[in-house]
């Protein structure tokens, strides 16, 4: 059974009852090519290999955990949503997902733009030669001094999220005597199908500017009486995780019926809609996640058909992916430390990471597959439960899946589906060295984020 969210709520310590878990795979060798990189593979040993390198020599040369991005896997599906959007529309990488000079110039050189939200992001957009002006800054508390190098920089669009913000921004704008082009984030009463911390469009929360009750409406009115200010457009972002397109069938038709008010009451035809990103991937076999082309057709069909309804021009689109690009083309290498028995209960297999290389367990309840990788195995399964090596009892890393039963301490295995929020909301939780992120292609690896060290944590230590 697909499921697009995880239930909200603490639940580190329960047993799980029985069948909640799915049963055993026929084949715990096989990786599905569903949930792992598309150039993982076993080499003739049995050894996993991406991008044509195997696991074991990764760990002797560059240790773990370690995150192992392929970048060719990378490459084809930033391309794949560039193709799917074509020249109509503008795809925006969402650099929280994960972000590196590396992969800057990955999303240059494949034609994409790329969504920012605070000044340490734009540094590494900037420092890594993307064009200011296919950048967007997003942010619900964004500096006076963020916004001021976003405009001084030359930043594309800024997507502002208060009153406060815009008007902060058209006084930054007129003192640095630009014309700034924003789009509005509004709230549009969706409720995403998505883990609570992370459904972005009801009512009661942080982000936006509410739709339903008057807000929006009167953001529109404060920027275009800004004469620094240049209204391009819309914002929604919906949710994360997202599989149901039924949430951006209602955002579309809303904001479309916001643009159609602008029109009516400022005589305005805006010309650009971006609505977010947010769609879900494959974390394990039972997810279905959809394809780019099957979205941007679903997308633009939704937008064309509610334009025209209100008898406006269709607007540009614009959308924004960051987990469905990164998070499929990396996984987690792991070696394991210690397997401890539970009679009647399950096995602890405790890897060296955890939840500082993998916080969405304990924060979002998320699952995740897991495999053997250095080497294949003909022991029956045995019911698992991977945990990191800190002092918190809800330091899991997979909270249920089968392993061999034969799997032994200096196994090497492997959690795929995190290059999304994984390194970026990496810890030193009991001061752990954050791993690095190997970028693998054609036979070779490389480092493009290198592991932290312990003199890299003394030195912001000054006593």
């Amino acid at each position: 059974m697909s499921r697009s969210a995880h239930p909200a709520g603490p639940r580190h310590g329960d047993v799980l009852p029985e069948g909640h878990y799915q049963a055993p795979p026929a084949d715990l060798n096989a990786l599905d090519p569903k949930v792992w990189s598309r150039t993982v593979a076993r080499d003739a040993e049995g050894v996993a290999t991406v991008g044509g390198v195997d696991v074991k020599r990764l760990a002797a040369e560059f240790g773990t955990p370690a995150y192992v991005l392929d970048e060719e896997d990378f490459r084809s599906r930033a391309r794949a949503w560039r193709d799917a959007f074509g020249t109509e529309a503008d795809v925006y990488y969402a650099g929280k997902a994960f972000l590196s000079k590396a992969v800057v110039r990955w999303l240059h050189e494949e034609g994409l733009n790329l969504d920012v939200c605070s000044a340490g992001e734009l540094a590494v957009a900037l420092a890594a030669g993307m064009p200011p002006r296919r950048i967007a800054l997003h942010g619900n508390n964004k500096s006076t001094d963020e916004l001021e190098h976003a405009v001084r920089t030359g930043v594309g669009h800024i997507v502002v999220d208060s009153y406060d913000e815009i008007e902060r921004l058209a006084a930054i704008a007129a003192r640095q005597g630009v014309r700034q082009q924003v789009l509005i984030r509004i709230t549009v009463g969706v409720e995403a199908h998505t883990h609570e911390f992370i459904a972005t469009a009801h009512e009661d929360q942080k982000f936006g500017l509410s739709l339903t009750g008057g807000a929006a409406a009167e953001a529109v009115r404060r920027v275009l009486g800004h004469d620094s200010l240049e209204l391009r457009g819309i914002h929604s972002h919906i949710g994360s995780q997202i599989f149901d397109m039924a949430g951006f069938e209602v955002a579309a038709r809303r904001v479309v019926g916001l643009l159609a008010g602008i029109r009516d009451e400022h005589g305005v035809e805006l010309p650009e809609i971006d609505l977010g990103g947010g769609l879900g991937i494959a974390y394990t076999s039972e997810d279905d996640p959809r394809e780019p082309a099957e979205i941007a057709a679903a997308l633009a069909d939704i937008v064309r058909r509610e334009c025209a309804a209100a008898n406006l021009d269709t607007p540009r689109l614009s959308v924004e992916p960051g987990r469905a690009i990164v998070g499929p083309t990396a996984f987690t290498l792991y070696e394991v430390g210690t397997v401890k028995p539970l009679e009647g209960l399950r096995t602890y297999v405790s890897v060296d990471g955890g939840m500082s290389d993998n916080i969405r367990t304990a924060l979002y309840d998320a699952e995740y597959s897991v495999a053997l990788v250095s080497r294949t195995s003909d022991a029956e399964p045995m019911l698992v439960r991977v945990v990191g090596k800190h002092c918190e009892s809800g330091d899991i890393v997979v909270r249920d899946a089968f392993l061999p039963a034969d799997l032994a301490a200096g196994d090497l295995i492997a959690v795929p589906a995190t290059g999304a929020y994984c390194r970026s909301m990496a810890s030193n939780y009991n001061h752990a060295l954050k791993p690095p992120v190997l970028a693998v292609k054609d036979g070779a690896a490389r480092v493009i984020v290198r592991r932290e060290t312990e003199e890299d944590l003394l030195r912001l230590d000054i006593g």
